[in-house]
This record gives structure tokens, C-alpha cells and sequence, in this order.
């Protein structure tokens, strides 16, 4: 029973450890990809251009002009990368200027087209508020065509009755005669 658990856990572990290097190798291969795109240089001369002197002058000697050798070599290299990063350096402020100035320009046709628009909306905006004006005084002069006719037809129902009252106060009878009209107009009827 004891050997089966050593083995089971001894088979997890590997099991784990292999999950492990698999989920690493992807990450390291994603992480290291610049390996393969890397440029080495060439060789250098000087690995492996080492003689043993046999005077130890003539060694210490060999050792300077190697070491001057090398470092006017490092120095060429450095001067290299530095100069590539200048370049580096200069191509990418190119870049972001392009940029910036490809934005700057979008800003400037977006603010323009904004502005194009909210004119336009002022332009309908104004033509709206004519046409309204313009219906609101046609509204009016109706409203006050209409006042006008109905106080000219107050006018002349006034008259008429006026008129008509006018006419039938033609055959009025004074009150003094009134009395003599009545009996009159009795003994009239008294006839028929």
C-alpha cells in the first residue's frame, strides 16, 4: 500500500513538473523570440590569438597592444550603437511627430466638420424659426380678420335692430291716445 502512494505521488510530480516545463517552454519561446532574429557579429580575433611569450616583457607588452587592440574595438562598437540608437532615437521622435501630426490634422477636419454641421443646424434652426414667425403672423392677421368681421356683424345687428326699432316706433302710439286707440280698435273688431 505504501509503494502505491511513493508512486502515485512520484507519478503526479512528474506529471506536474511536466505541465511546468510545457507551460514554460511557450513562455520562454514567446519571451525569446528575438533569439532567432538576433544578428551575431563576427568572431573575434583575439579569443584564441593568445601565444605564451617566453620573456615575461615581451608578454606584459603583448598583453597592452591586445588590450588597446580590444578596447579601440569596443570603442568602434560602442560609437556603432550609439550611433544606432541616435538613429533609433531620431526615427522614432520622427514617428511620434507623424503621429501628433496625423492627429492634428484629424482634430482640425473633425473640429471643422463639427463646426460645418452645428452651422448647418443653425442655418434649419433660423429657416424654422422664420417659417413659424411667418405662420404665427398669417395666424393673426386671421384671428384678427376674424375680430374685425364679427365686430362689423355686431355692428350692423346693432343697426338692424336699431332700424327695426326705429320703424316700429313710427307707429307708436302716444299715451294720451292710447286709450282712444284701444276702444277704437275694439269696436273694430267688434265689426268683423
Amino acid at each position: 500500500m505504501f509503494e502505491f502512494k511513493k508512486m502515485a505521488t512520484a507519478t503526479t510530480r512528474s506529471t506536474v513538473y511536466a505541465g511546468r516545463r510545457f507551460f514554460s517552454s511557450i513562455a520562454s519561446s514567446h519571451n525569446n523570440s528575438h533569439k532567432d532574429t538576433h544578428k551575431f557579429l563576427e568572431p573575434n580575433s583575439f579569443v584564441g590569438s593568445w601565444k605564451v611569450p617566453k620573456n615575461p616583457k615581451e608578454a606584459e607588452a603583448q598583453l597592452a597592444r591586445l588590450r588597446r587592440e580590444y578596447g579601440k574595438q569596443v570603442k568602434e562598437v560602442r560609437k556603432d550603437y550609439i550611433r544606432e540608437m541616435e538613429l533609433m532615437r531620431l526615427e522614432k521622435q520622427r514617428q511620434d511627430e507623424a503621429r501628433k501630426e496625423a492627429t492634428r490634422v484629424a482634430n482640425e477636419k473633425r473640429k471643422k466638420l463639427k463646426a460645418e454641421a452645428a452651422k448647418a443646424r443653425a442655418e434649419e434652426r433660423k429657416i424654422a424659426e422664420e417659417e413659424f414667425r411667418q405662420m404665427l403672423l398669417k395666424e393673426r392677421s386671421a384671428k384678427l380678420e376674424f375680430w374685425r368681421m364679427k365686430e362689423q356683424h355686431k355692428e350692423e345687428y346693432k343697426k338692424e335692430k336699431k332700424e327695426q326699432l326705429r320703424r316700429q316706433s313710427s307707429i307708436w302710439i302716444d299715451e294720451i291716445n292710447i286709450e282712444k286707440r284701444t276702444i277704437e280698435a275694439m269696436v273694430d273688431i267688434s265689426l268683423l
